[in-house]
């Protein structure tokens, strides 16, 4: 049985969601599970915007079928070939032998790489700025690449101003129904999940997400169909303010996220204590247990907050192994901008703080604090004047930044 929305009144969602998904990529938990968007356009042409997941292909292919309700498939493009989102491409094909697939050179490069052979005699090679009528609408293309493959293509809709723009503006998140981002309360509900999305998904390539900021801002965007989460058509320059501040590596709230590695509980409790601190002298805080809590999730909040704090104890001459993956896991997401402070423990040889500080001063424009605090086994009496002239210079150093708090 079909489950079919409508965005406009010739375009139509025809994707699905999974609730079933545990890690997406294998990497990134997802307990509210993802959605698989996909969209047909029925004009004097149609025109099915990518496929899905394998997971969901069978209602996707049901929904397409009824949007179509007898029409043939004129047109398939394809944006990004990431199996999520082309998995499905030889089932529609073996439906609809007579659809011409959309792509550019590389999205054709790709289709005989993942599926091994000439799934359609019939392919339309695209480049940026190419044209493609389809009645009462005009499609354009633009390159999207390293958004966040090489191969990544948006769409632009010149009649209704509609941009089908990939993995960009997307969120985890199932839909539930929902269809579009002002159907739901989404910055109670859905900022967190949209900013661990591209963080953690996209956050790498900010230089290539303002370059495609850059190109839509040249146009008219009046709705954005993203190929995860919601469709947006109210207040989209808010949200194209957040991908602003995320691709330029600019904290949203002026504060001290702090992220913690402690096997006995003496390296926590430094970390309670300078948390405590902070919160005396008016600095917001945010704290992680790196042992129980998502990297992706740390990810996330250390591109959120301006201040960053890491705690580790030392563990086998080096850092203990969740903080040594949070921090090459953010390095190897290019964040800057920040000034980090570390904490580092060691009942013979504290070494945790050295090889933290070696894992993240390669980042570009990051402020590394000179009053890294040393413990040896528990935090002392005597070290709480170091631990509060520690706070004194995060306090000194959020005063002094001008970020409005979120």
């Amino acid at each position: 049985m079909y489950c079919t929305r409508n965005v406009t009144d010739d375009l139509i969602w025809v994707g699905a969601d999974d609730r079933r998904l545990a890690m997406f990529e294998g990497v990134y938990s997802v307990p509210r599970g993802v959605s698989y968007n996909s969209y047909l356009l029925l004009d004097e042409k149609t025109v099915l915007f990518d496929t899905v997941d394998k997971a969901v292909e069978s209602v996707f292919a049901e929904n397409v079928e009824h949007a179509l309700s007898g029409r043939d498939l004129d047109y398939l493009v394809i944006h990004h070939m990431e199996p999520d989102h082309s998995a499905a491409l030889r089932l529609i094909l073996a439906r609809h032998p007579e659809a011409t697939v959309v792509c550019n050179a590389q999205i054709e490069k790709m289709i005989h790489q993942f599926f091994g052979e000439n799934l359609t005699a019939k392919t339309l090679l695209v480049k940026e700025g190419d044209k493609l009528s389809c009645g009462k609408h005009t499609l354009t293309f633009l390159s999207a690449p390293m958004v966040h493959w090489p191969e990544v293509m948006v769409s632009y809709d010149l009649t209704d101003k509609i941009l089908f723009s990939a993995d960009a503006f997307g969120t985890f998140g199932a839909l539930n129904g929902a269809l579009f981002a002002d159907e739901v309360d989404f910055s109670r509900d859905y900022l967190d999940e949209a900013r661990r999305y591209y963080t953690n998904i996209v956050g790498k390539y900010g230089v290539q997400v303002q370059a495609l900021l850059k190109k839509a801002a040249a146009v008219q965007i009046d709705m954005i169909c993203p190929l995860h989460g919601f469709v947006w058509r109210e207040n989209i320059g808010e949200y194209i303010e957040k991908y602003q501040k995320w691709s330029k590596y600019e904290p949203e709230v002026n504060g001290v996220m702090i992220a913690y590695a402690s096997v006995y509980g003496n390296t926590e409790n430094a970390a309670n204590i300078l948390a405590c601190a902070l919160r005396d002298r008016g600095v917001k805080t945010q704290m992680f247990d790196t042992s129980v809590t998502a990297s992706s999730e740390i990810v996330a909040a250390a591109f959120q907050f301006s201040h960053l704090v890491f705690a580790s104890a030392t563990y086998n001459m080096g850092v203990f192994i969740s903080m040594d993956e949070l921090l090459r896991d953010i390095a190897s997401h290019n964040l800057q901008n920040r000034t980090v402070a570390f904490i580092e423990n060691g009942s013979w040889a504290p070494t945790s703080g050295k090889l933290m500080r070696e894992i993240i001063a390669p980042l570009k424009s990051m402020t590394i604090l000179e009053q890294t605090i040393s413990i040896k086994s528990s935090l002392t009496d005597g070290q709480l004047p170091e631990l509060n002239a520690l706070a004194d210079a995060l306090a000194e150093s959020t005063n002094q930044a001008k970020i409005s708090n979120s």
